[in-house]
């Protein structure tokens, strides 16, 4: 056979089968896809809804971040012996692998002077400073065993809402957007409502990381316009606004189809047709003067009742997820005085919002988590008992669940008998961050992102279900 000929057949067998071009990178492509090994290119509309891997029992979720650390100690985990051994060292026992953030291991330890009792049908033990929560205690699912390795804030609120203690990873909220899109038309998928001031890792907390933009939460205000610049100026009649929309528009489209298709200005020509459709949404959901008002009174006039107020209206209208903070927890000092006024701005309204889900018929389909992003240790930050506070401790600690599919009035997972490491039932972040995913719906193994050659996943390359969340 002639050499030319050789080369061309050779040629056209590589362009057909092999799995770096032609129509074999196609197959290949086409089967990782299918196989929710590889992401989907962007489309049109980036918040499209789309099929979870399973039937889920949640659709939306609420995120309750309690920034700066809860003690376990006091609110959720009861601890008798750490009473008997106030003021006391620490035995030697516990010392070995714990590192410390800001204490030494020569502080006594500090016993609680705040009572539990038991809640609910379910006799849940619960800090007696939290008895509106308490109320609800037969809704919820308490994991008294999460851990993780990150020790100071601005790591821990990335390990809580990212899963990496490291910067430039998707939030939750942006990875159950990616995965499920969002049914609301007018409203973003994912929207962030702060209180007071903002966590140390401020946007990373809520961003969208290797993601694009387009899943990234969206900031709300509590008051006045939601978003800042979001109202039509002035000097712009609304006869106006819409066809100069339209003229933007098309200007995109043209430049993508003189660029080749560049998916990312479909996504941009999607955002602008959000932000004019949420021109007329936004301020009615900022009206809650329509509200009966027992629901409002219920929720309490504060800024976190409003928040808490406004992410029921936000899941009512289709969001798919929204994360609200509260920031007066982190108590390295005079934690005697600050635990109850801290407990007190929440407590009535959390168990307002779960109240409000459930006569509404929404708690089925809607999970809330009450979070923060670590623990706090038995022994002391300073040795004066009467001012002291306590220090960071990510090696035991607990959060809640409650709706969305989870089976509430249960305790999973214990700790010793100073709350200082876990003994029974550990569930590290990465397992409840997998089992997050799995009431939407979603397998965390086949949520990925290529990216750099890897696919990546919120829960990194661990994570387990916590079945007895669920079943």
């Amino acid at each position: 056979m002639n050499p030319l000929d050789i080369h061309r057949l050779r040629s056209r067998r590589r362009f057909l089968t092999d799995a770096r071009s032609g129509l074999g990178l196609a197959a290949l492509t086409s089967l990782l896809q299918q196989d929710g090994l590889l992401a989907a290119e962007p489309t049109a509309d980036p918040l499209r809804p789309r099929a979870p891997h399973r039937a889920p029992t949640a659709t939306s979720g609420i995120f309750i971040f309690l920034i700066g650390g809860i003690s376990q100690i006091e609110l959720f985990d009861p601890k008798p012996e750490v009473n008997r051994l106030h003021g006391q060292p620490i035995p030697a026992s516990f010392r070995e692998g714990i590192r410390l953030g800001q204490t030494t291991f020569d502080a006594p330890i500090m016993g609680n002077p705040f009572a539990f009792r038991r809640y609910g049908r379910s006799g849940m033990e619960l800090s007696t400073l939290l008895p509106e929560i308490g109320s609800c205690a037969d809704d919820l699912c308490l994991i008294r065993s999460i851990h993780h390795e990150a020790f100071d804030h601005a790591p821990g609120e990335l390990v809580l809402s990212t899963g990496k203690d490291q910067p430039g990873r998707p939030s939750l909220g942006s990875w159950l957007t990616y995965g499920l899109g969002s049914p609301c038309d007018n409203l973003p998928g994912y929207v962030v409502l702060l209180n007071g001031r903002s966590p140390k890792a401020r946007r990373l907390l809520w961003g969208s990381g290797i993601l694009p933009a387009s899943y990234e939460g969206v900031l709300f205000r509590t008051q006045g316009s939601p978003i800042l610049n979001l109202n039509t100026p002035a000097d712009v009649p609304a006869a106006l606004h819409r066809p100069q929309l339209d003229a933007v528009r098309r200007l995109n489209e043209l430049h993508r189809d003189t660029t080749g298709g560049d998916p990312r200005l479909d996504a941009q020509i999607a955002a602008y047709e959000l932000a004019f459709r949420m021109q007329t949404a936004a301020p009615e959901l900022m009206d809650v003067s329509h509200e009966p008002e027992t629901t409002r009174a219920a929720y309490g006039e504060s800024d976190f009742g409003r928040s808490l107020l406004l992410a029921r209206r936000l899941i009512e209208r289709g969001v798919r997820f929204v994360t609200v903070t509260h920031h007066e927890w982190d108590h390295h000092e005079k934690i005697q005085a600050g635990l109850p006024k801290a407990c007190a701005e929440v407590d009535r309204p959390i168990a307002a919002l779960l109240r409000d889900l459930k006569q509404r018929g929404m708690l089925d389909r809607t999970v809330v988590v009450g979070g923060t992003e670590f623990g706090r240790t038995a022994i002391t930050q300073g040795k004066d008992l009467a001012t002291a506070g306590r220090d960071h401790h990510p090696h035991a600690f607990s959060m809640w669940l409650a709706g969305g599919g989870v089976r509430g009035g249960q305790v999973i997972g214990a700790t010793d008998d100073l709350a200082w490491r876990v003994t029974q039932d550990p569930v590290h972040m990465h397992d409840f961050h997998a089992t997050l995913l799995h009431l939407f719906g979603l397998e965390h193994k086949r949520l990925t992102v290529r990216h750099q050659g890897l696919d990546m996943r919120l829960t990194d390359v661990s994570g387990n279900l916590v079945e007895r969340v669920y079943r």
